[in-house]
């Protein structure tokens, strides 16, 4: 081999070298609300696999993590539980609203154990009497949000009462509402109907009617104003917006359409809609 070939060779393998290096050491913190938890280290993983940075995950309620975001000035990528608290984060200015992607989409539902044994049908049972009842904390958990707008729309003052009094527990997450069901902790708890799916043999959904559903949510993404490589960042939401991203999703039958979500309702309502202000006489 000539001397000349020898130092191009030489000159790649040092370049493939330095770019291994410069890739091994890239990474993204990926702030991810709970109502995506089964999917995240999946997501993550194959993110990895496929491009060589590293994910590092914090996976919690949508407003604790915005709080992290603000509070440490740290975060990539910014994915809470509803369309609520990226409305939040942009009105913040915590993320560059020109990254805010739409992934997913999800309807409020009733969650009980496998079998549904207490009977609940519809909303207006969970006054029943007796009925042990869950809904996440309205002031960092963008299911409680929606739980509260709910019982605040459709329940008179007796209703309310009467839910307040089963109401046993306020999560700190979405994964965690989900838990109380599974574990029986709970008889009931407002969720959203894809958690039939993260443990189908003891979470069942009941489907609420489309005159009990105000509007459905949707997961959507942002690179925060603190990301290290907003590039880095780009490319990993671009990664879940892909057909392999989506994929994951998918498996836990997530919907990925907003009209997907719709037909399973069979109505049409807002896709996010309004941010819900939840009441003071929620908060704890």
């Amino acid at each position: 081999m000539s001397r000349g070939l020898s130092a191009v060779l030489m000159a790649i393998l040092l370049l493939f070298s330095a770019v291994i290096e410069v890739r091994a050491a890239e990474s993204l913190l990926f702030m991810a609300g709970a109502a995506a938890a089964p999917v995240v280290e999946e997501l993550a993983k194959a993110f990895e696999s496929k491009t060589g940075i590293k994910v590092e995950i914090s996976v919690g309620g949508s407003g604790m993590l915005l709080s992290q975001i603000k509070l440490a000035k740290k975060g990539d990528v910014y994915f809470p539980g509803s369309i609520d608290f990226i409305d939040q984060a942009k009105r913040e200015g915590q993320i560059d609203e020109t990254t805010i992607t739409p992934v997913v989409y999800l309807v409020p539902a009733i969650n009980v154990q496998r079998g549904n044994p207490h009977n609940v049908k519809c909303l207006k049972d969970l006054c029943r009497p007796g009925l042990k009842v869950a809904f996440a904390n309205p002031e960092s958990v963008c299911l409680g949000v929606f739980a509260t707008e709910l019982v605040e729309q459709f329940f008179s003052p007796e209703e309310k009462a009467a839910v307040r009094k089963n109401l046993v527990t306020y999560t700190e997450s979405c994964e965690k509402t989900a838990t109380a069901i599974s574990l029986k902790s709970v008889d009931a708890v407002i969720g959203w109907s894809v958690f039939e799916n993260w443990n189908p043999e003891l979470i069942e959904t009941v489907k609420l009617s489309p005159e009990e559903v105000i509007r459905i949510s949707y997961l959507a993404v942002a690179v925060t104003k603190y990301a290290k490589n907003p590039e880095t960042a780009k490319k990993f939401i671009e990664f879940m917006q892909s057909e392999e991203g989506l994929s994951f999703f998918k498996r836990y039958k997530y919907f990925t359409t907003a009209n997907e979500a719709l037909e399973y309702l069979g109505a049409e309502k807002p896709v996010g809609g309004k941010p819900f202000a939840v009441p003071t006489d929620w908060m704890h």
